[in-house]
């Protein structure tokens, strides 16, 4: 029962929002292992209740912090016109639904790319195509999904003085709401591209996966993409 306390625990994110108390859990828990083979088992009793009080304790902490977490998510979502979506491919559709009753006549900025650890420089583009077409159906045509900034290194655009090299595909079925973006992106310094329909971020999310095999291959961090026979300032 303790055991399983614990990994119950742990499932419900205790390690990362409720660390002390999980690391008291499975110290306790082995502590208490110990104990029942030395045969002092009122010792393994005591610190196997011990363990899973701690387990249950992080559990409800992990819990709350989490329920915390989706509800200022869903007040910044809800005083926001334009939402932007950077999460891990498995966190998409879970991180969607929390903020889905703000989403409605907005845009949602799509930045997920479906890589699947650990073979991330292999494509693995989901049923249907891609992941961003897949919110978009998702969510229905009322809220306008928008797929861009797949083809950048996420340390690029967090590092506000550098200057990339790289053009933004950007995809969606409203225009006006690609043309936003891409007014966007000239404000960080890049050049977006209209890349045409939403189902098209296929393209973009499987790139990500050669340009992560352009950087291992050449021992490089930032390949991007530039797409040529347009003049410098078109979009």
């Amino acid at each position: 029962v303790t055991t399983a306390a614990v990994a119950q625990a742990a499932s419900v994110g205790g390690q990362e929002l409720a660390p002390t108390e999980m690391a008291a859990a499975r110290d306790k828990l082995m502590r208490a292992q110990m104990a029942v083979a030395a045969k002092d088992n009122e010792q393994a009793l005591r610190l196997a209740q011990q363990a899973q009080a701690d387990a249950q304790l992080a559990a409800i902490k992990a819990e709350g912090a989490k329920a915390r977490k989706a509800q200022a998510e869903l007040d910044e979502a809800a005083a926001a016109q334009i939402i932007v979506l950077c999460v891990p491919y498995a966190a998409q559709r879970t991180t969607v639904a929390e903020v889905r009753a703000a989403l409605n006549g907005k845009i949602l900025i799509d930045t997920t790319v479906p890589l699947l650890p650990p073979k991330v420089m292999r494509v693995q583009l989901p049923e249907g195509g891609s992941a961003v077409a897949a919110i978009q159906a998702l969510l229905g045509e009322s809220v306008r999904v928008v797929s861009a900034f797949q083809n950048v290194a996420a340390h690029l655009l967090q590092d506000l003085d550098c200057n990339v090299e790289c053009d933004v595909l950007v995809c969606g079925n409203d225009v006006p709401a690609r043309e936003i973006v891409i007014k966007l992106a000239a404000d960080i310094g890049l050049r977006g591209i209209h890349a045409g329909q939403i189902g098209n971020s296929a393209a973009a999310e499987a790139l990500t996966s050669i340009l992560i095999s352009i950087n291992s291959r050449y021992k490089t961090h930032g390949a991007g993409i530039r797409i040529t026979g347009l003049d410098r300032g078109e979009t």
